[in-house]
């Protein structure tokens, strides 16, 4: 697999990881400021949610089948709607400011637009082959 930057070597190379990458990242740092008593709630479902995003990108990227890949990739997509339902519950918790929430909600649909390209690229290839 190539991408215009040269061939795709580690998951980390691949776009959604990136972008996923980048919203773990996002996500953590919310979730420090997060209230005490949602230590064991709320803070570890939504972390729990987002790195599940990652970590199913990696382990689809590591399969030899492409329907094993769209199946991890799938997994992957279903975290981040998780993601995005913990979002909104924080949001309306006041956990977060409305800006806070903004950006993060738009880094969330940024990673469901580049995940599915990835399903969609990949069931491509299950027909093809």
């Amino acid at each position: 697999m190539e991408t215009p930057r040269g061939p795709i070597k580690s998951f980390t190379d691949l776009d959604a990881w990136k972008e996923g990458h980048k919203l773990v990242l996002m996500i953590y740092e919310l979730t420090k400021r997060f209230p005490r008593e949602e230590l064991f709630g709320l803070t570890a479902q939504i972390r729990k949610a987002v790195v599940s995003i990652t970590s199913n990108i990696a382990e689809g990227f590591s399969r030899q089948t492409y329907k094993d890949k769209v199946h991890f990739y799938c997994m992957a997509l279903g975290s981040l709607t998780e993601v995005q339902n913990q979002l909104m519950v924080a949001r309306d918790l006041k956990y977060s400011s409305q800006d806070e929430f903004s950006a993060i909600y738009e880094q969330t649909v940024k990673e469901s637009k580049i995940l599915n390209g990835l399903i969609k690229s990949s069931r491509a290839l299950i027909h093809n082959s």
